[in-house]
């Protein structure tokens, strides 16, 4: 007989335009959504399903995390951590940050860059259910210039047909996504931040062969520059986006890419100003006030934004998701369309709407639990009390 769990709840916000349902119930059928309705329509299924009372809570989809570095102890001095780490160092810290991610609600990460790519073995192992975590999209190690931004955690390549070998070596690997270094940042050391880096022909070929592949890519982008020529190669995804004027604002639309603004970075990196190496606190100092600004540029004119963190950076811990969208809040996103920037719209942004990102019959059960309700003070994603993974619940109502 199938296992039949019925979720019952004080409100159910399935995302993606439909409506809220008070009293409303998700009925979840060997780890996948049967139907989403009020309570009185599986009333009769009661005395054959494990019914879980959430009636004081919200029910919500699981959040999505589009930038997380998994392997990261979210240290002052990411640059020495990381060139000291082992690769047994990296595969506990993934492994424990996964864990930690799913605890807050975060069902989905897509892991933009490790040291020894273990994103994807551990993407793996979770996916045959040897350990508990979120569903993962890995990009392996991302692909820099030679001296580049994100040199320790990448593969240099100068040249077209560098960059095509570390793609081709990357899928092998089995990366789902491609990141490119297309500026510098502001954790590398000898690098500006308004420098543009892989060039327009190297860009060009990263996206080529990727999307040959099927896969999408993504782009550190950060100076003005370096954000158009990502933008004219065709990557799907800009992460930071902290320098934008009208012309990359119309790229974003031409080429309907997506925004993932990463506030968490600069604004954990303000926070702790004292405590990071002096070349990162002059660069965060330089980039805060325009990251904001370039925002809420994007934001008004209607460009795609979806949620990321860069968790794994400096004091960017994976429970800290919720923080993202209070400042996407803050700078002038209203709560309602930043509940939908982590849930439906980042599904929609990574290519798993079919799976994942809104409570629909077929999908797959990655359920939350918040207090209150998100549309309205998105500072109930801070309050989660329950998460179902898959159908598995990994934390109980409390």
């Amino acid at each position: 007989m199938a296992a039949q769990t019925i979720v019952n709840a004080k409100l159910v916000l399935p995302a993606g335009g439909k409506p809220a349902l008070r009293d409303g119930a998700v009925l979840v059928v060997n780890g996948r959504i049967k139907d989403v309705g009020p309570q009185s329509r599986f009333a009769r299924l009661r005395k054959k399903a494990e019914v879980i009372d959430a009636s004081r809570f919200t029910v919500m989809p699981g959040m999505i995390n589009l930038h997380s570095h998994l392997d990261s102890d979210c240290s002052a001095d990411f640059l020495t951590s990381t060139i000291l780490m082992s690769e047994q160092t990296s595969v506990l810290l993934a492994v424990d940050n996964a864990r930690r991610a799913l605890a807050a609600g975060i069902t989905t990460v897509r892991d933009l860059g490790n040291k020894y790519g273990v994103s994807i073995t551990l993407r793996d192992a979770i996916g045959r259910g040897w350990l508990t975590g979120p569903r993962i999209l890995s990009a392996g190690k991302v692909l820099c210039m030679t001296g580049g931004h994100a040199w320790f955690i990448g593969d240099e390549s100068d040249g077209p047909d560098e960059v095509r070998k570390s793609v081709r070596q990357n899928l092998k690997r089995g990366a789902d996504w491609i990141k490119v270094i297309a500026t510098g940042g502001v954790l590398s050391p000898g690098v500006e931040v308004g420098s543009a880096q892989l060039d327009p022909d190297e860009l060009e070929m990263a996206v080529r062969e990727a999307h040959k592949a099927g896969r999408r890519v993504a782009a550190h982008a950060i100076g003005n520059s370096g954000i158009k020529n990502a933008l004219r190669a065709g990557v799907d995804t800009i992460e930071h986006g902290c320098y934008l004027d009208d012309e990359a604002i119309a790229l974003f639309k031409k080429r309907n890419a997506v925004l993932v603004a990463t506030l968490c970075a600069p604004h954990f990196l303000l926070e702790n100003i004292d405590k990071i190496p002096d070349y990162a606190a002059r660069k965060t100092k330089e980039v805060h006030a325009a990251h904001r600004e370039s925002f809420k540029r994007a934001l008004r004119k209607g460009v795609t934004i979806a949620a990321g963190t860069d968790a794994g950076t400096p004091f960017n811990y994976q429970e800290s998701f919720a923080t993202e969208l209070e400042l996407m809040v803050e700078l002038g996103m209203d709560a309602e369309a930043a509940f939908e920037s982590c849930t439906s719209g980042a599904a929609r942004a990574v290519g798993l709407e079919r799976e994942t990102g809104t409570l629909e019959a077929g999908k797959s059960a990655d359920l939350i639990m918040v207090e209150g309700d998100p549309r309205k003070d998105i500072s109930a994603t801070k309050r989660v009390r329950g998460v179902m993974m898959r159908g598995t619940w990994v934390a109980r109502p409390l």
